[in-house]
């Protein structure tokens, strides 16, 4: 008859064998490209963050969200008012003013008849209203596409990032631009070090459909560097980016090894499987126990 107790110790030992070897031999050694950061974010949380932050005179952060939030897919009209509302705010307020123009016609491409409410700041609605007359005596551009709708080549940024460097690294990046109507007139790089603050935007080198940009050594430090790239518009708006503010692309910059060999993840990786195999081994001859019961006589 086997006894339970064999079976029961071989079960503990092969839990804790497996749980030991998980934790030693699954070093943090690179992040994913992509920042998850939960659930994915919605075009409705991104606006309302925008918004946010444009209320706390964050402005740059709040045109980064509000740019994510337009390059989403499935973006309804109203939303894209909203975000279009938003951003001409941002530049008014920033003083970028070709910008802002864009951003109102765009929202007036989609909405002719839109207004701003009686009780907003006059700043905001004396330049809707220069922007809303210039575009009528042009002869309201966007708006015969917008009520004849062709279909838009789609716009593509091929780029590999590198998923890991040493801190104080200059990074190079470079990637190639499918824009098959031309409407792609720069390209865009937004970096940050680590995974919050404002993102640092700055120009990258296009041409002919190529792009390159550069992120420079001081940003490169531990635990990662954050990063998207855009193609911008002529008139500065995105059309589309490779990540965004949102969730962005990652590159991991592992910290420099000062324990020697024993802080090396790959030194575990080996230690976690001689535990897992110490676990099994253990559990094997464990199981392959027999109790047997031995009767002694005694005589006096």
């Amino acid at each position: 008859m086997r006894s339970v107790w064999p079976r029961l110790a071989a079960t503990l030992a092969l839990t804790a064998a497996c749980h030991s070897a998980f934790v030693v031999a699954t070093p943090s050694l690179v992040y994913a490209q992509a920042a998850a950061k939960g659930a994915k974010a919605t075009v409705t949380s991104l606006i309302q963050r925008g918004s946010a932050l444009f209320d706390d005179a964050e402005y740059e952060e709040s045109i980064q969200t509000l740019s994510a939030a337009l390059l989403r897919p499935g973006t309804s009209k109203q939303e894209k008012i909203e975000i279009y509302r938003l951003l001409a705010y941002n530049y008014i307020v920033l003083k970028r003013m070709d910008e802002a123009d864009a951003a109102v016609r765009g929202l007036l491409v989609l909405d002719e008849t839109y207004s701003l409410p009686p009780t907003e700041s006059p700043r905001f609605k004396d330049f809707f209203k220069a922007t809303r007359e210039k575009w009528e005596s042009e002869g309201k551009p966007g708006r015969e596409a917008q009520n004849s709708p062709v279909a838009e080549k789609p716009i593509r940024i091929m780029h590999t990032s590198p998923a890991q460097v040493p801190p104080g690294t200059l990074i190079k990046l470079s990637g190639r631009v499918e824009d098959p109507d031309g409407r792609v007139r720069a390209m865009q790089l937004a970096y940050r070090t680590g995974a919050d603050g404002k993102f640092v935007l700055v120009p990258a080198s296009f041409t002919l459909g190529e792009f390159r940009a550069q992120i420079p050594s001081a940003a490169v430090k531990p635990p990662l560097v954050e990063y998207y790239l855009q193609a911008i518009d002529k008139g500065g708006l995105p059309l589309t980016s490779r990540g965004d503010a949102a969730t962005p692309l990652r590159i991991a910059v592992p910290a420099a090894q000062k324990g020697g060999v024993l802080s090396s993840p790959w030194f575990w990786v080996p230690v976690g499987l001689a535990v897992v195999g110490g676990g099994v081994a253990a559990t094997y001859f464990l199981l392959n126990q027999r109790t047997s019961t031995v009767t002694i006589r005694v005589t006096e």
